[in-house]
């Protein structure tokens, strides 16, 4: 089994677990993602899965980047209580995952509007990705209102994070890119370390990150002073890397 489908399957465990224990009074604070409560977030993750099962019973987009069609998702299940939310989240999302499951070892190419073109075979790693920031970033402190500790994360679900980060990055911010006059080389260290390279040509700028922390700044949730990077070299190159963002 794909390693993807199993960091959903434990992360989804995660969360509904987490749903359990929540009170009435969290599901309407602020979470990690500007404009949506913690209900709202629980929301877009089942919406999420509805685009792999049944895109026809959301609204239509209409062409709107991803982010803002996101938006429109959340804000006509607003009525939904929260149980409801769960509820919808656990049906849909076990029916997402055999769909992904179907995926695995598959080549064709999926276009997911402007977030980019994939082969099949990555698209559960989006879903991995999702779930890993939503859960850890967004649900607890210091961005989110849980208090304590999050959910592990470990390799089985650190690894396919990083992995929808390397094949979405150059994709989703491929302008900025084009601003380089040299390549960076950004090393991780720390669990699943691994090195990209951002950009073409020779490279004229490094930069060291802890793995958990980098996928932190690439989601612009967080600063590189803040999460201890190292960086030298090319400071105009560098200052391109440090508005990278994946989604």
């Amino acid at each position: 089994m794909n390693s993807a489908i199993k960091a959903i399957e434990e992360d989804r465990k995660a969360l509904l677990e987490l749903c359990q224990h929540m009170d009435d009074a969290v599901w309407t604070k602020d979470s990690g993602c500007a404009g949506w409560s913690v209900q709202d977030l629980v929301s877009h993750m089942a919406c999420s899965f509805w685009l792999a099962v049944d895109p026809s019973t959301l609204p239509d987009p209409a062409g709107l980047p991803a982010e803002r069609a996101a938006d429109l998702y959340v804000e006509t299940r607003r009525f939904m209580a929260p149980e409801e939310v769960v509820a919808d989240y656990e049906s849909v999302s076990l029916k997402g995952l055999e769909i992904l499951a179907a995926m695995e070892g598959q080549d064709f190419e999926v276009p997911l509007g402007d977030v980019g073109t994939y082969p099949a075979s990555a698209i559960p790693s989006t879903f991995a990705f999702e779930e890993y920031i939503h859960i850890r970033f967004d649900l607890f402190a210091p961005d989110g209102p849980l208090q304590g500790d999050p959910p592990a994360s470990d390799e089985l679900r650190l690894a396919p994070t990083l992995d929808w980060i390397e094949a979405a990055l150059p994709q989703q911010n491929s302008s900025l890119i084009d601003q380089m006059d040299s390549a960076v080389e950004i090393r991780l260290d720390g669990l699943c370390g691994r090195a990209l390279l951002v950009g073409r040509g020779d490279v004229g700028g490094n930069i060291l990150s802890d793995s958990q922390a980098f996928v932190r700044w690439v989601t612009q949730r967080g600063t590189w002073e803040e999460l201890g990077v190292h960086a030298d070299g090319d400071a105009s190159a560098l200052e391109v890397v440090r508005q990278l963002r994946v989604i």
